[in-house]
């Protein structure tokens, strides 16, 4: 229509179909109208390309449901009002688990006080630091489905390779991490999983375990109430770790929240040397504190792989972090609701 219009305005000027064309001011006039058009076009294109790019972004963090979403590096899996967050650059952590604004997991940012990290047990095989290709190198990222997968480089130390697979339980309001280790050598290895999340020093921690099968006695203030072990976040000035034999689940409140991890019920000969089903690692201070889960030690031949499942649930609790038969049967519900489905 521009285009036209501008056509009829060069024909009226040539063929003198109106005298006014070539009167000054309507030929200024003209002027500041196609001047006004120019303008108008760049404005409508630029208003394309913005809108071009907004689509775009909309895209790339779209939240669907059980649909990981990516943003340098990191992805995130929502269920519900909860929201996961994975570092593939950074070891594959997990960064951050939350229930709508509500942060569960240590933010600190010293190293190996932040995030849910996964390591190889027992510890006495790498010792001290974790090692790099499974807790700091990034790891290759795939998408089948509705599932994300990473999968680290082989540890030139254990000849393991380490698969985590994360995806969502909409029926069950769970996110569930499924990890691999592979044997990548041409020797049996024995081996077994391992989850470390670190959480702020506040709240409550439970489990169901006889407190007197907590060792070593004494080193943390573990009480029996209500059927289960209740440890109460305290402050001391040197680290304590403390080994238990549970039965498959561990919870931790704080703030509001109810954190309750689903694992399997190991038998107390079935964790690797030394090591134990449930551990709680209280850093020295009032600073973090890592709830632990191992899974069954195992042998793997040449190019065998262990599956071990860790199913994460997140609610929010009126009840204050103390021990109480309320928030012991919130997390007993949650369970018998996956074991009810076969989960």
């Amino acid at each position: 229509m521009m285009k036209r219009q501008l056509t009829l305005l060069f024909l009226a000027a040539v063929c003198g179909w109106s005298a006014s064309v070539a009167q000054p001011d309507n030929v200024q006039n003209v002027q500041q109208t196609i001047q006004t058009a120019n303008d108008n076009a760049q404005n409508v294109q630029q208003t394309v390309q913005i809108a071009d790019g907004m689509a775009q972004k909309v895209q790339q963090h779209l939240e669907t449901t059980g649909q990981p979403k990516a943003a340098e590096g990191k992805y995130i899996l929502t269920v519900g009002q909860l929201a996961m967050t994975i570092d593939a650059q950074k070891g594959g952590k997990i960064l951050s688990f939350k229930h709508g604004d509500q942060e569960i997991i240590s933010q600190l940012p010293w190293p190996e006080a932040f995030g849910s990290t996964f390591w190889t047990s027992p510890q006495k095989e790498w010792n001290w630091p974790p090692v790099v290709e499974f807790d700091k190198q990034p790891y290759a990222v795939e998408q089948k489905g509705d599932v994300l997968l990473l999968t680290s480089n082989v540890s030139e130390k254990l000849k393991c390779r380490v698969v985590k697979a994360f995806s969502v339980d909409t029926a069950d309001s769970a996110i569930v991490v499924t990890y691999s280790i592979k044997n990548e050598s041409d020797t049996p290895r024995q081996v077994a999983p391992w989850e470390i999340t670190r959480v702020a020093n506040d709240g409550v921690i439970f489990f169901d375990a006889p407190t007197d099968g907590i060792s070593p006695a004494g080193l943390m203030n573990f009480e029996g109430k209500y059927g289960a072990a209740w440890y109460k976040a305290d402050e001391a000035p040197q680290n304590r770790k403390i080994n238990a034999d549970g039965r498959g689940w561990l919870a931790y409140c704080a703030k509001g929240l109810l954190l309750v991890k689903q694992f399997d019920d190991l038998e107390a000969s079935q964790p690797a040397p030394d090591e134990a089903e449930i551990q709680v690692y209280v850093n020295q201070r009032k600073t973090y504190i890592e709830l632990e889960s191992q899974g069954a030690y195992a042998t793997l031949q040449p190019g065998e792989q262990l599956s071990w499942t860790v199913r994460w649930y997140l609610l929010p609790v009126e009840e204050g972090a103390e021990p109480s038969e309320t928030l012991l049967q919130k997390a007993l519900g949650v369970i018998s609701s996956a074991a009810s489905r076969g989960k």
